[in-house]
């Protein structure tokens, strides 16, 4: 029999995963599934691009796995029962909301993170975001909409945060953009880091509140905790993301915000039949630290957990290598950027590239995380051993696979 894989989302992490398995194993001895709602990659880390009215290539799944073997089911995920090993899902452009059960023998979870509200009262019916296609599409439009002088209020001073004021700014200079930072302004960078951000602020016309949390948010202000009103006829919310609650509803150990704890592998320390990735996951990376959610931590963790899931499968050698960071990457508009390098463990050093060679170095980081999710086997190393079944030594499979 096949071994079942299902891979649940296909973000960076999901679909990098599926396409690292697929060139570990065979065909006859695995059945890869990934599982998504929709039909085509999406840019994750160009949201900011997407919402100000820059169109992105489409990168269809169906031509992305074409000839890997991997199956691809348009869905839904609505339920997960680790004990049972099955995943429910719902058609995802299904007339009937009809449900099906899929089994499986191996749980790549893969679903990732949303926007997160904080709480914040009116952030849900007022705000926009920039963490998913659908949001940075109603952001488009709402902006496409907004007369000249208008002003925009972007919630959160995070990498997400500077990447859509500044983006605003650039390609809108007639509208007015504040951010709100609930700390300083780049305060985790390097001096030079810090330097050219408030640089670029200052050219592009961008309004900073520092340390100013927002406590609530209306149709056309946000207020602060100290009661200031921020103007704001557009409020885009950047202030963290959210874990899919699915998680959090299973018998899987999970962190008090959802996300699934894991071993150096990406393997459930609960569920070992069970493997997150990505933002789903609280893995520890150098220093002892959580993992960040972003691209950078995603396609590391979803190499670890493929080539984690080949080996026990084939009886091969386990993956033992470090997760670590090198630098953060930050566009700020088209025309500048920011490279900040950091330790392994993500914090700043002093070198720091900035300016035009920083966009461009930005840009080709972009471009090389979808080329790389689009071509999920190209220059990987063919390791198709055969899988080792119920009373196989794992010698046997390598003998197996040294015949062949």
């Amino acid at each position: 029999m096949q071994h079942r894989i299902i891979v649940l989302g296909a973000g960076y992490a999901g679909a990098v995963a599926a396409g690292r398995l697929a060139k570990r194993l065979r065909r006859e001895d695995v059945a890869i599934t990934l599982v998504n709602a929709e039909p085509d990659f999406v840019e994750r880390v160009r949201m900011h691009q997407l919402a100000v009215g820059q169109d992105l290539r489409p990168r269809p799944f169906s031509e992305m796995f074409a000839g890997t073997g991997v199956e691809l089911r348009l869905a839904k995920v609505t339920g997960i029962d680790v004990d049972r090993r099955t995943v429910t899902v719902t058609e995802a452009n299904s007339a009937e909301e009809q449900k099906q059960e899929l089994t499986y023998d191996s749980l790549v979870y893969a679903l990732g993170s949303s926007w997160n509200t904080q709480g914040v009262p009116g952030t849900a019916e007022h705000a926009h975001e920039i963490a998913g296609r659908p949001g940075a599409l109603r952001l488009r439009e709402r902006l496409a909409r907004l007369e000249g002088g208008q002003p925009v209020v972007v919630v959160g001073g995070g990498l997400t945060g500077l990447e859509a004021a500044t983006e605003i700014a650039e390609s809108r200079p007639d509208l007015d953009v504040t951010l709100a930072a609930r700390g300083g302004l780049g305060d985790w960078l390097s001096p030079k880091g810090r330097r050219h951000l408030r640089h670029v602020f200052d050219k592009l016309g961008i309004t900073v509140h520092e340390n100013t949390a927002v406590t609530g948010v209306e149709p056309d202000h946000v207020t602060t905790a100290d009661g200031t009103s921020v103007p704001g006829a557009v409020t885009v919310w950047t202030a963290g993301f959210a874990v899919h609650p699915i998680a959090k509803a299973t018998a899987l150990e999970v962190t008090g915000t959802g996300q699934i704890v894991v071993d150096g592998a990406m393997r459930s320390v609960s569920h070992p039949d069970v493997y997150a990735i990505g933002d789903a996951a609280m893995a520890m990376g150098p220093g002892d630290k959580p993992l960040r959610m972003s691209c950078a931590s995603g396609i590391p963790t979803a190499w670890q957990a493929a080539d984690g899931i080949a080996a026990r499968l084939t009886g091969g050698k386990l993956p033992n290598t470090p997760l670590r960071y090198f630098n953060q990457c930050i566009s700020l508009g088209r025309k500048e950027g920011l490279i900040q390098y950091v330790t392994a463990d993500d914090r700043a050093v002093r070198a720091a590239v900035t300016g035009r060679f920083a966009a461009f170095y930005k840009e080709l980081v972009c471009r090389g995380a979808a080329w790389g999710v689009a071509n999920p086997t190209f220059g990987m190393p063919t390791r198709r051993r055969p899988v080792v079944r119920a009373g196989q030594q794992p010698q046997e499979a390598a003998t197996a696979n040294a015949e062949a």
